[in-house]
């Protein structure tokens, strides 16, 4: 079991910069790829990061390439997404999540992800 939580979301305006965070308990951190995800009202839950258990593969949703970076820290377990040149599309609920399978690729889709924090809301103002 995994626990999640995020922190870190708030109101912001476009063009400013947020950072979330996402502690973790209850296994060995370095053994989970570590996902963002986010959620606009009344849209599908979507990807829009990941990175491998010892950091060295990342992968982001195209729309957020070049303004998002997700880094961790597996001694601290935490995940962190800095999000960068903010626009109002990028309001949302951000949720921080855990894969356990073997391969980071594997983590691709909502499905894939285990344990699931509870959610921290982002607004970016126009």
């Amino acid at each position: 079991q995994v626990h999640l939580v995020e922190s870190g979301g708030g109101l912001v305006q476009t063009g400013d910069s947020l950072t979330l965070s996402c502690a973790a308990s209850g296994r060995t951190f370095s053994s989970l790829t570590m996902g963002w995800f986010r959620q606009a009202p009344g849209k599908e839950r979507e990807f829009v990061a990941r990175i491998a258990g010892n950091g060295g593969s990342t992968y982001f949703l195209d729309s957020v390439k070049g303004r998002f970076t997700i880094s961790r820290d597996n001694a601290k377990s935490t995940v962190y997404l800095q999000m960068n040149s903010l626009k109002p599309e990028d309001t949302a609920v951000y949720y921080c999540a855990a894969c356990s399978k073997v391969f980071s690729a594997s983590c691709s889709s909502t499905i894939a992800y285990d344990y699931w924090g509870q959610g921290t809301q982002v607004t970016v103002s126009s």
